[in-house]
């Protein structure tokens, strides 16, 4: 018979490298194995490694040090391991690089290496019935094989948000930002001339590093920055706020109403999303100013500003916005629109996913709430509709019934790996 792992986890990011830190830590006992779409050694963020970029959280925040700080996994062990300790010290910033912190995250997986199949995208997840094993995960990869586990760890990430109308444009001079950097390799490597009209759509910290980066890359560029809002506005840092990135917060959010829920989301939503961190503002408020002093405005901002229309054509990618205060209409065009517009969530709204996208042949077999949210327990289990369906958790994925400690960022990581673990060790028990 087939061997059957008592986990898989799909997809070996932050999340799920994580748990299995934890599973190895904390002596689980577990036969695990994960599943990686892409190949061994690409850097996380990789498309997004901008130079001078950070992590905008702080750095004990990592893997593992707020479950357990005497791990070898930290990153402050990473750093004296690597000879490097006392130089990031002296370092004058408050968060590391981004692509420092790939490194750390590089050399803790290549630590686990004997647990991941990489170049492993996940094709098809269905349910069987083994004899002697009860219903049991079948997980179907691109090479065509078959891989068996008790219980699934899904920690793939959340999709990218397309918006209308770029949501049925098909066209290689629009990308979101989880292609950015290849896209512009691709453009340069394909003999056209630099982009001299882009647009960067969205007022998110990406939005901000994006339009900096490409200032830097294409100076003879015009770039327009699409706004739904009046302006940009700096992320609250509150140290108030922030607390909503504590365990506690979690708690809480978790046993409120869905009423109460949207309340705290709309109060904890400048804390991460359509804002950037004062720094970056400050960077590109002064380079635009300058250039006005000039009288050469090559970096604009266009706020309030709801694109109706995308129309590719030979001579750029042709955008028709409405001005949403005054209602005025005008169009523009650009040869390369790069879309900053973040991720979905798991629920039943347009811009949400019902569940992650790698598992839509499983969506019913679960449970969902009266409006359509998926039931997760304070463990990160799913529940399930019926009997018959093997134990299914989300890591990573969780912000709709968490809050937004599960909002991808590194807040919390370790300690839900933490619970994750537990429950998977008393599963096995």
């Amino acid at each position: 018979m087939t061997h059957c792992h008592d986990v898989i986890g799909i997809g070996f990011g932050p999340a799920n490298l994580a748990l299995a830190i934890a599973l190895e830590e904390e002596e689980a006992g577990l036969d695990m194995l994960f599943l990686e779409s892409s190949s061994a050694g690409t850097p996380w963020q990789g498309t997004m490694m901008l130079p001078g970029s950070d992590i905008q959280n702080h750095p004990v925040r990592d893997l593992v040090s707020l479950r357990d700080p005497r791990s070898r996994y930290s990153f402050i062990n990473f750093l004296f391991e690597n000879g490097r300790l006392l130089d990031h010290l002296n370092l004058p910033l408050e968060f590391p690089l981004r692509k420092e912190y790939a490194q750390y995250i590089a050399w803790a997986a290549g630590h686990f290496a004997e647990y991941v199949e990489y170049d492993s995208r996940v094709t098809a997840v269905e349910v069987e019935q083994r004899d002697g094993e009860g219903p049991v995960y079948r997980v179907t990869t691109s090479d065509g094989q078959h891989r068996y586990a008790r219980t699934l760890v899904v920690g793939t990430g959340r999709s990218p948000y397309i918006p209308a109308p770029f949501d049925g444009t098909d066209d290689a001079r629009v990308c979101h930002l989880t292609r950015f950097l290849p896209t512009i390799t691709a453009l340069e490597s394909g003999g056209t001339r630099s982009p001299r009209e882009i647009a960067v759509v969205g007022g998110s910290q990406s939005a901000v590093e994006l339009t900096l980066y490409l200032s830097r890359r294409f100076p003879e560029s015009h770039i327009s920055v699409w706004s739904r809002s009046y302006s940009l506005r700096q992320k609250d840092t509150s140290p108030f706020s922030e607390e909503g990135y504590f365990p506690q917060f979690t708690e809480y959010y978790y046993g409120a109403s869905r009423e109460a829920k949207r309340t705290l989301d709309a109060y904890m939503r400048p804390t991460n999303y359509s804002a950037a961190d004062g720094d970056v503002l400050r960077e590109l408020y002064t380079l635009m100013y300058e250039q006005r002093l000039d009288g050469d405005e090559r970096v604009r901002l266009l706020g309030h500003r709801r694109i109706t229309d995308v129309r590719p054509g030979p001579d750029g990618v042709e955008l028709a916005a409405v001005e949403t205060v005054t209602g005025a209409r005008d169009t523009r065009s650009a040869d390369l629109v790069v879309l900053a517009t973040g991720f979905r969530d798991l629920g039943p709204g347009p811009h949400q996913d019902r569940f992650p996208p790698v598992l839509d042949t499983l969506a019913d077999r679960f449970a969902y709430d009266s409006e359509g949210y998926l039931r997760v327990s304070a463990e990160y289990l799913t529940e399930a509709a019926g009997t018959g369906t093997p134990p299914l958790f989300m890591n990573g994925l969780c912000e709709s019934s968490h809050g937004i400690g599960d909002a991808g960022s590194f807040s919390l990581l370790s300690l839900r790996a933490k619970t994750i673990s537990d429950h998977l060790r008393k599963l096995k028990v």
